[in-house]
């Protein structure tokens, strides 16, 4: 029988889906980057700055969460910062075998110092192309429009995910509070993402209940949803999103942090994987929950109970979900499974 130690899951192979540039930088990096370009921090040193950012259990919402967001992105104003962030994010990524990972971020966060949103674009998938090289992860390029913008806002970085389509963007999605912000209202963007055959995931379900999820789904097309954890309100949806076979992209620690559960305990993870649905697992901000996608794993396992046998699926679910052709991720999986073959984890041929 397959010992699921911390070694072990580490040395698998996983792909992350859900992982927001700006949530997961380096403190270090925070503070020689304020100190070059002379941005204030709250805290200066490197201890009490990781406190600061780490916003621990106990966060009160998912609005409290998002504060921490104003002091990463004062110092992500810079091609060479952008640059920097996402090469070390690979990096970082690449050393916990990590071989498949979408960056999401919003452009319009990162031009308050005069950068053009297309320099800012230009300087991530700089960062990108440079971490590729040298390690042995593939990266995705996911625009994220704001809730809290204007819906022209959002068609604005919808247009400039088109301009990128093929050039290292792979998606679009929609991010920030839920409450009060209606993914309705970004219709427009997401009708031109869409028809310019886009990947579209969204976050819904983690900050107001299924009524956002079902918004996602049915109005703007979301072909992935970020986090849904209140999708079990609403037995009917969950059972489209199960037939349907759209993926959930759920981050355990930051769903607990944000209040999007009350507990560890009453998350719906295992609840979920149990009847069907094509659950992810992902670190959401690797910072700001400070976490890893092994940690998460971890958790999964200890919280929940998952044996060998079940996260050898949930590390597939994650492939099988990536906005990959679909002749690089059948070639990607092929190389999964047989690593996973390899260290004794059998994938059976009638899997969906």
């Amino acid at each position: 029988m397959t010992k699921l130690t911390r070694e072990f899951v580490h040395s698998l192979p996983k792909a992350e889906l859900h992982c927001h540039l700006d949530g997961s930088m380096r403190v270090d990096t925070i503070l020689d980057l304020a100190k070059q370009n002379k941005v204030k921090l709250p805290k200066d040193n490197l201890e009490e700055l990781t406190e600061y950012l780490n916003v621990g259990m106990d966060c009160q919402s998912l609005e409290e969460y998002l504060k921490v967001f104003d002091v990463t992105c004062s110092v992500l104003q810079t091609k060479e910062a952008l640059i920097r962030a996402t090469y070390e994010l690979i990096e970082d990524c690449a050393k916990e075998n990590i071989w498949y990972l979408e960056i999401r971020f919003s452009p319009i966060l990162h031009i308050d110092k005069g950068l053009k949103l297309t320099q800012v674009i230009d300087a991530v998938i700089e960062g990108k192309h440079k971490a590729e090289k040298e390690f042995n992860t593939k990266v995705g390029i996911i625009v994220c429009g704001l809730r809290h913008t204007t819906p022209e806002v959002s068609l604005t970085l919808a247009e400039l995910s088109v301009a990128y389509k093929n050039r290292g963007v792979v998606g679009f999605d929609l991010a920030g509070a839920e409450d009060g912000f209606p993914a309705k209202d970004h219709k427009s963007s997401f009708y031109l993402i869409i028809n310019n055959n886009i990947n579209t995931t969204v976050h819904a379900g983690e900050g107001y209940g299924p009524e956002s999820i079902h918004q996602a789904i049915h109005v703007i097309s979301a072909n992935r949803i970020g986090h849904g954890t209140r999708l079990r309100e609403d037995g009917d949806l969950l059972n489209y999103i199960n037939d349907h076979r759209i993926p959930l992209e759920m981050c355990i620690t930051s769903n607990v942090q944000t209040k999007a559960v009350e507990s560890f305990e009453n998350h719906p993870i295992k609840f979920y994987f149990d009847l069907g649905l094509r659950v992810t697992i992902n670190t959401d901000n690797r910072l700001v929950s400070n976490t890893t996608l092994t940690d998460e794993y971890m958790l999964a396992i200890e919280k929940y109970k998952f044996n060998a046998d079940e996260i050898k699926y949930l590390i597939l679910n994650g492939f099988k979900s990536a906005f990959l052709p679909l002749k690089e991720k059948v070639e990607l999986i092929h190389q999964v499974t047989k690593d996973m073959a390899e260290k004794g984890l059998i994938i059976k041929k009638d899997y969906i």
